[in-house]
Parts: structure tokens; sequence; C-alpha cells
């Protein structure tokens, strides 16, 4: 679906969020009587055999159920499960399964969309891997699938369920740095990204990340994480996208981009920038947002604030240059301290509190509806080489 075929199909309003969520009715009642959460994981590749474990160590979480194409990755899956569990090759044979109440979708980008679906005409609460949904017709699709459904559906940005993030978009917005100028966020990386390939056959279903029909490549697969969260401290989309990247490290076939950068556009004046590199790892991963106030620098499990001006600064002689910065905390700032759950783990925890409680998630489909827009208008900024104007999508 192209960009102006999605705004004669949906209408939204101008200035508003492009998705609202649903009112959720009466939920699918567990399968059991315990309120345990019996759960089927589809794709059972790197990420889906990394959350397995997690899942084992959740109260009232068990997985009965897994599911992928290839037979080396579906018995990694089972031999990880902490119990008994099924074995489907196919995602349809694992719906109709009346035992599974919810599933976890870890399958490659572009079947996103469809297996939620499937899984909601199924009558499962989905817990689905970001980025939600490839292109404008399937993000679109989802969206009023899930609106008219009873169930709960949770899209996989988990910093929406970090307390530490929470806290920190609660400072942000009550002025902790005042008012925003900027956001820089990058996600490098020194490696290849390649998986291994058992035969030739099989490149491009185990790599699928390299090639753009299966994959929104470095913005959809790691960028989408920091998109969410600007989208979230702002409560905004972008006006206007522009960026660049190519194929210029890793010359080895692959089609999706080795590094990429983008400058996300936002009411208000508002800038973001999401850089990601394949081939230098310093400083790994980083959101910095700047306000004229102060700074928040955020990792992966820490944060830090640096206060404009002299507010709890040690000056002194550095380099030769007197009344030069001298950093706090070697250099990082004043700490933010939150105690808090690894972010992943305390996703898949609200996931089975959202279903037992019948409570909308807080990272739910109008949320990755958005960040998944906003990862296609970035696709199309640098594979089309033109900016992006949002407005062409809701036809305003």
């Amino acid at each position: 679906m192209k960009r102006r075929d999605f705004v004669a199909t949906t209408g939204f309003a101008a200035g508003s969020a492009l998705f609202s969520t649903s009112v959720l009715g009466q939920l699918s009642k567990l399968s059991n009587a315990n309120d345990t959460l019996q759960i089927g994981v589809i794709g059972t590749g790197d990420r889906g055999n990394g959350l397995i474990p997690l899942l084992n160590k959740i109260k009232n979480v068990e997985v009965v159920a897994c599911c992928d194409v290839l037979p080396f990755r579906l018995e990694k899956g089972i031999s990880a499960v902490s119990g008994k569990a099924m074995a489907y090759k196919d995602h349809r044979k694992l719906l109709d399964n009346k035992d599974v109440d919810a599933v976890l979708i870890a399958t490659p980008f572009s079947t996103h969309s469809k297996i939620a679906i499937d899984a909601i005409d199924a009558g499962k609460h989905v817990f689905c891997e970001k980025t939600m949904a490839k292109g404008y017709g399937s993000i679109k699709d989802l969206v009023a699938k899930e609106e008219a459904s009873n169930v709960v559906f949770q899209t996989g940005h988990q910093y929406h369920s970090s307390k530490l993030y929470v806290h920190v978009v609660d400072l942000i917005r009550k002025g902790k740095i005042g008012k925003i100028q900027a956001f820089e966020c990058q996600w490098n990386r020194n490696g290849n990204w390649r998986r291994p390939v058992p035969s030739p056959e099989l490149e491009r279903v185990v790599n699928w990340r390299m090639y753009r029909e299966f994959s929104g490549g470095l913005l959809a697969e790691l960028c989408s994480h920091q998109i969410d969260f600007v989208n979230w401290v702002l409560e905004a989309l972008p006006d206007t996208v522009m960026g660049v990247g190519g194929v210029d490290y890793w010359k080895d076939g692959r089609e999706t981009y080795d590094n990429i950068h983008l400058i996300y556009s936002y009411p208000n004046g508002v800038k973001a920038k999401f850089t990601c590199l394949t081939a230098n790892a310093k400083d790994d991963y980083k959101i910095r947002v700047f306000g004229d106030k102060g700074t928040i620098i955020l990792d992966y499990a820490k944060a830090w604030f640096y206060p404009e001006g002299k507010m709890n600064k040690k000056m002194g002689e550095v380099d030769g240059v007197s009344g030069a910065t001298i950093g706090w905390d070697e250099g990082k700032g004043i700490p933010i301290k939150v105690e808090h759950t690894e972010p992943t783990e305390q996703a898949l925890i609200d996931f089975r509190d959202n279903i037992i409680q019948s409570k909308i998630p807080i990272s739910n489909v109008k949320t990755g509806a958005n960040a998944a827009l906003c990862v296609q208008m970035g696709l199309d900024a640098m594979y089309n080489q033109e900016i992006i104007h949002r407005k062409d999508i809701e036809g305003l």
C-alpha cells in the first residue's frame, strides 16, 4: 500500500496520534482455573529463544507450545522450555490449540501483522515483538483488527515497562531539563549481524534481516526502540523525516544498510537524530535529551542528569583551561537512581498482569503503530532519497 492509498483508507484527524487505543471489553478467559497464563512462542530464533528462559522464570506463566519453520530452531526452542511443550511448524496449527491463551510473536518483521491478525482471530492475547508491522497497509490492518477485538495486545518496546525510563519521562515532563531542544540517539555495534547458515538455500530465511523483503534493517530492529521513546516523551509524531544510509562496509550481498543516519522533525521544532553503525561500537547505546535547563543521558539500564550552568558543578582547571567543567561520577553526570527489573523481563511480567487484570498495556497497539509508522517513514526517506512528510500519509 502506497502512502496516498493509506490516506484514502484511514482519514485520521490532523494533529493527533494516528491510532487511538481501543477500550477492552470482556476479555477471553484463561484456559485453566488457576490463573496460569499458557503461552505459545511463535518464532524460536535468537529473540524467541532468548525470551523463553525469561518466561520460565515468571510466576503463573507457562510456555506450552513453540512454532518455527526451521526444524533446528524449533528443536532448540522446545529444549529451552522448562516443561513439556507442543511443537508446531505452522503457526495456524498452534493457534488451534485451545490450551494456548496467548502468543509471543518473534518472527521476521514482515510476518508480524499476518500472524498477529491470525492470533486475534483465534482469540489469543498477543505480545508482538517490535517493530509491530511492516508497511502502511499492514499497520492499518492490524490496528483495525485489534480495535475490533477483545484481546490484550502488547508491543515489544520493552522500555515502556522500565521503571527507570518511566521515571525519566516523568522527570522530563515535570521540567527537569526545561524546554526540550533536541534528542540524539545512537545504537552502534561492531559486527556483521550475520548468522551462520546450515545450507545455502536457507540464507534468506536465516539472515532475513539483510533483505528488504523481510526486514526494516537497523531502523526497525534497533532504532525503533529509541523512536518509540521520543514519541513517548513528546506525545507527538514527527512532521518530516530525512535520512541517508548505505551498504558501505559489509560488502556481502546484503540489501539493508549497514549504517543509517536520520533526522526526525517534531512539532515545536524539536529535532531527533538517530544513528546506527555496524563497524564501530563506541558508546554503544545512548539516548541524549537536551533541554534549556539540562541534559539527561540514558543507556540500557542507567541514567544521568547534567544541569546547565554551575549548579552542583565542580569548577577547576582541565588541560590548562581555567573554569573548565569537571564531571561527576567519572564524567557521567549526576546519577538518576531507580530500582528496576531488566526491561524485557518486566515487559513480560506486565503482559501477564495486563491479561489477568484486563488492562490496556502501556506499550499497546497505538504506541506500536505510531513507532511502526515512523520506521516506515524513515525507510522511505532513505530508500527513496526524499524528505517524507507525515501530512502526505494522513492526507492533511
